[in-house]
């Protein structure tokens, strides 16, 4: 424990921001560091409590009043090695977790939590500085080779994982760059590329292959991978969004919210957009879908030069405390206004869309929407909705941008072809803590298995597959698992 009356001491501060009107006039990330002080108080605030809760709090099980300690004392490398033994990425997470962890601190109960992510934010970023970040990968190989299709989140850290043991990875991504969500589905200013770019080049030093432009059941033969190599994982992410087929679908001016964001990424990266511009310039903006893609559609609506912008949710306004049925430590269901609402966006909730208008050339003019009142269960859960009486009117608007999630992968390429089966809701299926499919040698792990999730979870998920590929390879793994299970766990 740093300091034992930290807690007491110091208050909860986050890192000073870019003002909202400066911001929007770029692309770059605009949090700033903690001074070195800030940094010291702000670790000091954890307790180290009996029983750390943020531990289950966190999808990884990060080992966090470990490393809190470790920031207090100033020893970067011990606060480094703790937060990789179980994140393969902090510099992923500390930028874009919603930090269920700090839902879970313990000084949440009755206090402002630790700013876990910032701190985790800034162990990595020191680590980087300080060169501590090193190649991991042993010498001497296993001679097992392993395909993992997909590098989102998922498939990149299965990879890590495995190369880490000694097994050759060869990542197939059918984009021209890896990253997979990290690269074209979040938006600059919440992770700039280069943070990605300085991952994969730490990868590729370890002996990470990554083939590009390679799609799985298109221009890779599919059988052809199972065939040819050991093990494969399918990581390829929950792809297909979520439509609103209303009448007036057709019409030009309504885009799903990924196909915006992935153009507005190539363009901040030099990248040819080669498909027809999709721009919020000067237009009237209405973002369908109150979660984070639509926040992230608001952001780099404002910074295209929106003339006004409204965000839509259909559910109700979610409370802004905790209420009896979101008791500590679970993650709470409240109001979360994010950096691009403060930017500027009107939200909106009990909204539904009923019609796309559009004018004689075939263009969307205007939403007819109606006002909708929820019926809740003893838990608060939303049971149905009734419409409210006389709500009905038009809202007008040029561009319409669909962020209400994504409905399972991609089935009709590489997932048919091997035959894998699909659970109820069309992802692959495999069960948690075996993350193996039907299909001899084919493994799968994140979105794909899950559904749409957290980036977290995606870590989490891949480097737990990781530890079954290793397991199935070789007969025990040296991967020890996020639930502490003993290493050289021999398979029966």
């Amino acid at each position: 424990m740093g300091k034992p009356t930290g807690f007491q001491e110091f208050n909860r501060e986050l890192p000073s921001k870019v003002p909202a009107a400066e911001r929007v006039k770029n692309y770059n990330e605009f949090v700033n560091l903690y001074s070195e002080e800030k940094l010291n108080q702000q670790s000091a605030r954890c307790m180290n409590c009996g029983i750390p809760f943020c531990h289950s709090g966190c999808p990884l099980g990060n080992i966090i009043p470990e490393f809190n300690d470790a920031v207090y004392r100033k020893n970067w490398e011990e606060a480094y090695h703790i937060l990789s033994s179980t994140n393969n990425f902090p510099e992923f997470t500390g930028r874009i977790c919603p930090a269920p962890c700090e839902s879970a601190c313990v000084l949440g109960i009755n206090k402002p939590p630790v700013a876990i992510e910032e701190i985790e934010r800034h162990i990595i970023e020191i680590a980087y500085e300080k060169k501590l970040v090193k190649q991991t990968a042993p010498l001497i190989k296993t001679g097992k080779k392993v395909a993992v299709v997909g590098s989102g989140p998922a498939g990149l850290a299965a990879a890590a994982q495995l190369v880490k043991v000694g097994h050759t990875v060869t990542v197939y991504e059918r984009d021209d760059r890896a990253g997979g969500l990290l690269r074209y589905g979040i938006p600059d200013f919440k992770l700039e590329k280069w943070v990605v770019e300085r991952r994969i080049e730490v990868m590729e030093k370890d002996g990470v292959v990554f083939k590009y432009n390679s799609e799985v059941g298109v221009n890779v033969a599919a059988d052809e991978l199972v065939r040819n190599n050991d093990a494969v994982i399918l990581a390829g992410g929950s792809t297909i969004p979520r439509n609103l087929n209303i009448p007036g679908r057709e019409l030009k001016g309504i885009h799903f919210a990924m196909d915006f964001l992935k153009q507005q990424n190539k363009r901040v990266s030099n990248i040819d957009v080669t498909a027809e511009d999709i721009l919020a310039t000067g237009k009237d903006v209405v973002v369908i879908g109150g979660g984070d893609t639509g926040s992230d559609c608001v952001g780099t609506s404002n910074r295209q030069g929106a003339a006004s912008i409204k965000q839509f949710e259909v559910m109700f306004q979610p409370p802004a405390q905790r209420t009896q049925h979101m008791p500590w430590p679970t993650y709470p269901m409240v109001l979360k206004t994010t950096s691009s609402h403060e930017e500027g966006a009107d939200r909106f909730w009990g909204v539904n869309t009923l019609e796309f208008l559009g004018d004689e050339e075939g263009n969307l003019r205007a939403l007819k929407v109606v006002d909708v009142e929820w019926e809740q269960d003893f838990m608060g859960r939303p049971v149905k909705f009734n419409v409210v009486e006389g709500s009905e009117r038009e809202i007008p608007c040029q561009r319409v941008f669909l962020a209400m999630g994504f409905l399972h992968p991609q089935a009709d390429t590489f997932i048919s072809q091997l035959g894998v089966e699909l659970d109820d809701r069309k992802n692959v299926k495999a069960k948690e803590g075996v993350y193996r499919t039907n299909v001899s040698k084919v493994f799968t792990a994140g979105d794909m298995r899950r559904g749409q999730s957290l980036v977290v979870w995606a870590i989490s998920e891949g480097r737990e597959a990781a530890r079954k590929v290793d397991e199935f390879l070789m007969g025990h793994s040296l991967l020890e698992s996020k639930d502490g299970v003993n290493q050289f766990e021999q398979v029966f």
